[in-house]
């Protein structure tokens, strides 16, 4: 079979860490890698769930705005938690 190769950029630490599980796993990174796309073209799919992070929604950042303006404005000697806001 032909082989072809890819190229990718991913931060660096992502990369240390990624290589390090992969070695433990006694794998390369091509050979997780490559595992990874022949189980989504089987399957025509990504083999995981992909979401969004309910902490970053706009609703928790308001929140989190309204909280942060509170602390400021009494020099952060009293901050009040309003979960039902």
């Amino acid at each position: 079979m032909a082989q072809t190769t890819i190229s990718i950029r991913m931060d660096d630490k992502l990369k240390k860490d990624f290589d390090k599980i992969c070695n433990e796993l006694g794998l390369s990174m091509t050979t997780a890698i490559t595992m990874l796309a022949k189980k989504m073209t089987r399957e025509n799919r990504l083999p995981f769930e992909v979401s969004i992070d309910p902490f970053y929604s706009d609703e928790n950042i308001e929140r989190l705005k309204k909280s942060i303006a509170q602390m400021e404005s009494t020099g952060g000697t009293i901050h009040e938690v309003n979960y039902s806001d």
